[in-house]
């Protein structure tokens, strides 16, 4: 078999660290491939994901700008891609190019595993923004049968969009009745980019939080943000994003290279120490 090679496609893309999961991933199973980045500007991704093949790739990750271009030119998408109508993960089949959203397992996989127990009782969650990830976030909730997801985003009106879109389970809301919401809610997570290292701090009161709650934040730079340090210091139960970023590359991993790989300490510190460099330069 020729040499499997696959990619993360993005705009920019520097800063992507899906190459050391699957490198790592690569070696750790003695997989005879590679994987790179791809810098695709927004006017020719369109052309790029239909000349995979060609650009010598069996498929590839989609980050940002990308993930809702990559959806249209999809042949075929798995049924959580029609329904949040962004792609992450694309592949070459026979009958063309595939793709799925696994930003949703990922979410789940690392929630699952930090508190195993976290939605035996729950109930309501809020979800603090309402860009794509909140959209990955909001559907595994969902897909766990909480009674009801509410959505926080300053620009009310996208936070309306999540109730027509994913039903009447899902509550709009603005920040100034985000207090009101904490009170009765189990889970709270942060999908925006509030506290990521070089923006600006996420500014809110988690003490309406009961005692038994669960503080998830997909930011993963720096690992512990100033909304998981507050969560910390009231000894609540904390989820940090750099695990959704290691889950959701598993089987992204087994559809390019067709292993089912493990998330591992060891890993996660390949990660760490990658990301460790960049913010020494």
């Amino acid at each position: 078999m020729s040499r499997r090679r696959a990619c993360v496609i993005g705009h920019p893309v520097a800063q992507a660290r899906s190459p050391v999961l699957h490198r790592h991933w690569l070696k750790e199973y003695g997989i005879d491939g590679d994987y790179t980045r791809e810098d695709v500007l927004p006017d020719q991704i369109n052309s790029f994901l239909k000349n995979l093949r060609t650009h010598g790739y069996v498929g590839a990750n989609i980050t940002v700008p990308h993930k809702a271009a990559a959806y249209r030119a999809l042949d075929h998408a798995e049924p959580v891609v029609e329904t949040l109508k962004v792609t992450n993960t694309i592949w070459l089949k026979d009958d063309g190019l595939h793709g799925t959203n696994t930003d949703v397992s990922g979410f789940l996989a690392n929630l699952d595993e930090v508190v195993p127990d976290w939605n035996i009782d729950a109930e309501q969650a809020v979800v603090l923004g309402a860009g794509g990830g909140a959209r990955a976030v909001v559907y595994g909730l969902l897909s766990r049968g909480l009674k009801r997801v509410v959505v926080v985003n300053r620009t009310l009106a996208r936070a309306q969009a999540f109730t027509v879109e994913f039903g009447n389970r899902v509550t709009a809301a603005s920040y100034f009745e985000l207090a009101a919401w904490l009170k009765d809610a189990d889970v709270l997570i942060n999908t925006t980019s509030l506290g990521m290292a070089g923006q600006p701090p996420l500014d809110i009161d988690i003490s309406p939080l009961a005692e038994d709650g669960v503080v998830y934040d997909i930011v993963y730079v720096p690992l512990e943000t100033p909304l998981l340090a507050a969560a910390r210091a009231r000894k609540l139960r904390t989820v940090d994003g750099l695990g959704m970023l290691l889950h959701q590359a598993v089987p992204a991993f087994e559809k390019f290279f067709g292993i089912r790989p493990k998330v591992t300490s060891a890993l996660r510190e390949a990660v760490l120490t990658d990301i460790a460099k960049g913010q020494a330069k």
